[in-house]
């Protein structure tokens, strides 16, 4: 099934996935967390073997990652764009970009939400025939903004799920995400709960949680799924 069949399937059509996408899920998601400031940001996030902060230290590094790889004037198509990543502790996310601690969390999701300011920015200057690499795929800008807020909507999922933060993003924008990242996704289900299965954290009904899952940044018609 292609994209634009997909997108007009018995869900209803969905519109294509656009830098205004990034900029709301990287506010909604800062919105949120600003209100767990004094919570314990050492504890786990969710599911994940990373604290709260290293979380969300590494989605803004992923928002910074998917601009930067967008941004050469002839972007690469083969590897990463060359910056040094490093960790901080064995087993934390390899990353580019950390947050100073002693700004604590406001100074933390600042980082984010310029981290989402440049992919927000990239995004919407790039031609839509641009290419540049991901390990799932070539993408282009549209896929780089579905990328960047599938990683916002289900981090701050496992954030909020260790700050004890309520966190349900729009239905219409978790639709698109699925739709341009996710072929195999059922249409017929709640959005929301659809992309967290989608995405290996939860079940579904019929739909045993995923052990296993990955995303197809590259545009339909580029090549073959």
């Amino acid at each position: 099934m292609t994209d634009n069949q997909v997108r007009e399937s018995s869900s209803g059509p969905s519109s294509p996935v656009a830098a205004a996408d990034v900029e709301l899920a990287v506010r909604l998601a800062v919105t949120a967390l600003r209100g767990a400031s004094g919570a314990d940001w050492t504890v786990k996030a969710g599911s994940l073997e990373w604290d709260c902060w290293e979380t969300v230290e590494h989605l803004a590094d992923d928002l910074f990652s998917y601009a930067a790889q967008l941004g050469p004037a002839s972007p690469p198509s083969d590897t990463d764009v060359p910056f040094a990543w490093s960790r901080k502790r064995p087993g934390g996310p390899a990353n580019a970009v950390f947050a100073d601690r002693e700004a604590g969390p406001a100074g933390l999701l600042q980082v984010l939400d310029a981290c989402g300011a440049l992919l927000t920015a990239i995004v919407s200057t790039k031609a839509p025939t641009v290419r540049a690499h991901h390990i799932f795929g070539r993408a282009d800008p549209e896929g780089f903004a579905a990328m960047g807020v599938v990683e916002t909507l289900v981090h701050t999922h496992d954030v909020a799920a260790g700050l004890g933060v309520d966190w349900t993003p729009p239905a219409d924008l978790c639709d698109r995400v699925l739709v341009r990242l996710f072929p195999d996704a059922p249409t017929d289900t709640e959005r929301w709960p659809t992309l967290l299965w989608a995405t290996g954290r939860g079940e579904l009904t019929g739909r045993p949680r995923r052990t296993e899952w990955r995303w197809y940044g590259t545009p339909d018609g580029d090549q073959e799924r």
